[in-house]
């Protein structure tokens, strides 16, 4: 009898551990389908194809005892001198065409500073999620205000006094960039771009462009849009692409999707 206790203690003992074994593989399985279908990212660098243009700078014609004194760019269009990169090229996931192939993400909870700073708004662009806000300050000594565009969020023109500042909730995701402007000094232009996501990136000063975090076995179609003209006809691996409606198409695999330099066309974009 002691026997067949023991037995049986063993037994339920090595059930228990079966089970407990079983459970958690299936969550490491569980877990690495996950990690899988979430470990692509996509790379690539937008470059000038000739010789860079020479932009010149912003002329100020208001508030020109502080303005004057800042060399102010123009943001339309600029490109990197030494290596030809494109600055400020939007990209992210067009969610209307790729939407449910997204891993789901929570509302965001970011505050973006968007600053009326030495009489231009910087940053140019800033890339947000629904549930982000956009803290819109001013260090500089005059006025400013920001005029806000927005399609699907509440429109609004904010006056901004020196030393202060206005907070917007990021509600809805907007269908194109809105553009920001400051009615006071007509030069002054940024963009917010506002999606359901965080899958979208903008170049840096070299034209480098890197989305993480995306679905690895997925074609996702991604839209590209820029200030200073189109990028609907590039050349991609050397190779004369269209891309419809300022759109393309990836099928991503598990890993680093890098796509190379984007070479556009001299003639397609303008600073004017």
């Amino acid at each position: 009898m002691a026997l067949s206790v023991k037995f049986r203690r063993e037994t339920s003992h090595r059930f228990r551990r079966l089970i407990a074994t079983l459970a958690v593989g299936a969550a490491t399985f569980a877990a690495g389908n996950v990690v899988s279908a979430q470990d692509a990212s996509l790379k690539m660098r937008f470059v000038y194809d000739g010789a860079p243009p020479v932009v010149g700078k912003i002329d100020p014609n208001k508030d020109q005892d502080f303005c004057g004194k800042h060399d102010i760019p123009n943001e339309k269009l600029i490109v990197n001198s030494e290596n030809k990169g494109i600055q400020n090229v939007i990209v992210h996931v067009y969610t209307r065409s790729s939407g449910d192939d997204l891993p789901k993400t929570s509302p965001g909870s970011t505050t973006h500073e968007l600053a009326n700073d030495e009489c231009r708004f910087q940053p140019h662009i800033v890339i947000a999620q629904t549930g982000d806000k956009l803290k819109i300050t001013n260090p500089d000594p005059v006025g400013h205000n920001a005029n806000l565009n927005f399609i699907k969020n509440t429109q609004q023109n904010l006056m901004i006094p020196a030393g202060q500042e206005k907070v917007v909730d990021l509600k809805e995701e907007e269908p194109a960039p809105i553009p920001v402007e400051c009615n006071i000094h007509p030069w002054m232009k940024a963009y917010v771009v506002v999606l359901e996501h965080p899958f979208a990136d903008v170049s840096d000063s070299d034209g480098n462009i890197e989305i993480k975090g995306l679905p690895s076995g997925k074609e996702i179609t991604f839209a590209v849009r820029y200030e200073g003209g189109k990028l609907d006809e590039v050349k991609v691996g050397g190779k004369e692409t269209e891309w419809k409606r300022q759109r393309f198409e990836v099928e991503l695999k598990a890993g680093e999707n890098d796509l190379g330099e984007i070479l556009v066309p001299a003639g397609a974009l303008s600073a004017d």
